[in-house]
């Protein structure tokens, strides 16, 4: 290929909405373009990288015996109502009518249709199991698109689907896509940890994250400093043992103390208005369980200085979400000011963190706008009813102070979610009626795997953690182009040269690029370094002359001559290795 025939508009300045590395990169060296808010053309560039990635993906997962399919983009509403999805998603849903008024939306993944699929299908355990895959458009109406590729309403997934029999086949099968994605990560040249993880609205009962730690990244990494595991945030437990209400504090009778606290309803507001440690505070949040017209609520509890993990409760109540002010208002919350014991007066399900129930004498909430209580104390506070059943689990994000299950320390990091593997089970076989007979004829739900990678991620995990201050350094595999040649000036020996060595090096399926173009040379080597290829062939008269070009490797600082006569063997031994 040659410069002046393709579609390369590099730019000298990044994009003022660009706010990571590799969305400014990304604009800068004519990879993809923005035509309105989360959504992107593109170009020949990134288009050839993603070509590339995708290829590895087809190889790795056709290794592991999936098939490839193509499911529609556009899908029935009412499949999704029928797992309850259609509600979980809520206004992340692109939906629309047709001309006859069918519900349909823009499928963000594609679990309801598979099943559709292989249900019409399978129907013996003998066809079992079986693995599909596609590589097809996503669609997601995300609320504030941002940070180039990362966060956007319409983007590229392959995502796999798995059909089993059985639990050892579902697990071999895990095992199989598990492996696969580390040597996907591998060949793209890629950094990614995998991380133990929640299935959030995908739903299943185990799942790994892949992710490559940059800062750039929306997850947060847990370590342990040994690196024997490995969770993000929201799934990241403590090695401690939960205890049991016999922990709790034995004080004597104390009643509590109201203090008017006015507008101060967040932890801090209160701590410096009482002049108290968060440490010493009970942080009661409320949340709703099942949909708006269940009427049933979840009071949780955490010390003042840890965070509600909202993943950990679901995991354990089932689906929830943060009470909307209004209708918990209505059901007799005051949020801001709520207090454990409001669960004496309301029916609702306590759930306390097991270092909230350590706290002696707690200023916490009052149930009254503009006060809170202290001396507050778990068995003089709350009802023996309400003791009873109250539940004492782990609900908070992990802290530096906490520890892994082996009992290392922990780090944190960021970093970029890559691919995702979970195990489904039968939570869409049942909702769809999915079945196989057994050879007993005993019917049976389809247990199901699910495994997910974004190859614009990874393309932006590459620009993330390995360019520089000159631009794009493409690991080989995935580079648009493995090799530019850059002659000074494109006429004479130089043309002729570079017409030649385009051809012998893209007779060896090596993909040359040709900055043909009439620029000075300042500008082709900058532009050159912008866009990343890993190798350059400088072609100027003084080394012709010598029987010599230049050849730099875009990872190294300083170039070296090589004889024209074994350039493109030199060459191709680079790209090879």
């Amino acid at each position: 290929m040659y410069w002046s025939r393709t579609l390369i508009p590099t730019s000298r300045e990044a994009p003022t909405d660009a706010d990571i590395l590799s969305h400014k990169l990304m604009i800068r060296a004519g990879l993809i373009r923005r035509i309105s808010a989360g959504v992107y053309d593109w170009l020949p560039l990134g288009w050839r990288s993603m070509q590339k990635i995708n290829a590895i993906i087809r190889q790795e997962m056709n290794a592991v015996n999936a098939e490839e399919v193509h499911l529609p983009a556009l899908l029935p509403a009412e499949l999704w109502k029928q797992t309850g999805r259609y509600a979980d998603y809520g206004a992340l849903l692109f939906k629309l009518k047709d001309r006859k008024g069918t519900e349909m939306i823009l499928g963000p993944t594609h679990e309801e249709c598979v099943t559709e699929l292989v249900k019409a299908y399978v129907s013996s355990h003998k066809q079992l199991p079986v693995t599909l895959y596609q590589i097809q458009t996503k669609f997601r109406d995300e609320a504030r698109p941002r940070n180039g590729m990362l966060r956007v309403r319409e983007f590229f997934m392959k995502d796999a689907y798995s059909f089993h029999s059985s639990l050892e086949s579902l697990n071999q099968t895990y095992q199989d896509m598990y492996n696969a994605y580390v040597k996907i990560f591998q060949r793209c040249g890629i950094p990614a940890i995998p991380v133990e993880a929640e299935s959030g609205p995908i739903g299943g009962d185990a799942s790994h994250e892949f992710i490559c730690p940059c800062e750039a990244g929306e997850d947060v990494i847990v370590r342990a400093v040994d690196n024997s595991w490995a969770a993000n945030l929201e799934r990241a437990g403590r090695g401690a043992p939960v205890p049991d209400f016999s922990a709790a504090p034995e004080l004597p009778a104390a009643e509590l103390a109201k203090i008017k606290t006015p507008d101060a309803a967040a932890v801090d507001d209160v701590c410096k208005f009482l002049n108290i440690q968060p440490t010493t505070m009970i942080k009661t949040m409320v949340f709703r369980l099942g949909d708006a017209q269940s009427g049933k609520w979840i009071v949780a509890c955490v010390r003042g200085d840890h965070e509600i993990n909202e993943a950990k409760i679901r995991r354990m109540a089932g689906p929830v979400e943060l009470a909307d002010e209004a209708a918990a208002r209505a059901a007799g919350f005051v949020i801001g000011y709520v207090g454990p014991h409001i669960v004496n007066t309301i029916n609702a399900e306590l759930i306390i963190d097991p270092d909230a129930l350590l706290i002696a004498n707690a200023t916490t909430g009052a149930n009254e706008s503009h006060w809170h209580v202290t001396n507050f104390n778990w068995k003089q506070h709350l009802s023996p009813n309400v003791l009873s059943k109250a539940i004492i689990a782990d609900i908070r994000n992990v802290t530096a102070a906490d520890k892994a299950p082996n009992g290392a320390d922990l780090i944190f990091s960021k970093g970029i979610e890559l691919g995702h593997v979970f195990k489904l089970g039968t939570k869409y076989s049942d909702a769809l009626g999915a079945t196989y007979s057994d050879d007993k004829q005993q019917t049976h739900s389809i247990i199901m795997g699910c495994y997910g990678i974004g190859p614009g991620r990874i393309l932006v995990g590459a620009l993330e953690t390995l360019s520089d201050a000159d631009g794009i350094r493409w690991p080989m595999a995935i580079a648009p182009f493995q090799v530019i040649i850059t002659p000074i000036k494109y006429d004479g020996q130089a043309k002729e040269v570079a017409d030649r060595l385009h051809k012998e090096l893209s007779a060896r399926g090596i993909d040359v690029l040709v900055d043909d173009r009439d620029q000075r040379p300042g500008v082709k080597f900058k532009d050159a370094d912008l866009i990343g290829i890993p190798l350059r062939i400088v072609l100027g008269d003084k080394g012709l002359a010598n029987g010599q070009v230049e050849l730099k490797d875009r990872s190294k600082k300083e170039p070296e001559m090589v004889s024209l006569a074994s350039i493109v063997e030199h060459v191709s031994k680079l790209v090879q290795a």
